[in-house]
């Protein structure tokens, strides 16, 4: 589902509603959100160690989970 689209559903279910408790908590909630929505600014070193990470898993080179996990399992076994 689109975000557009949640946000009329949302919309619809706001003016449907007689709950104030609700209503007052979801509007609490809504506004903290949006008061501590953050954007991150990524360093160089960040943007380059992005980058590489990219790079590595287009030419496949990267474990998968169940990998991973069997190589945590025997490094904890030594």
């Amino acid at each position: 589902m689109k975000t557009a689209e949640i946000r009329e559903k949302l919309i619809r279910e706001i003016n449907s509603s007689d709950n104030k408790n609700l209503l007052e908590e979801l509007y609490r909630y809504l506004d903290r959100e949006n008061k501590t929505q953050k954007t991150y600014n990524l360093s160089d070193e960040q943007k380059l160690a992005i980058e590489e990470a990219r790079e590595q898993i287009n030419n496949g080179d990267y474990l998968t989970s169940e990998e991973a996990n069997q190589e945590i399992d025997e490094w904890l076994k030594r």
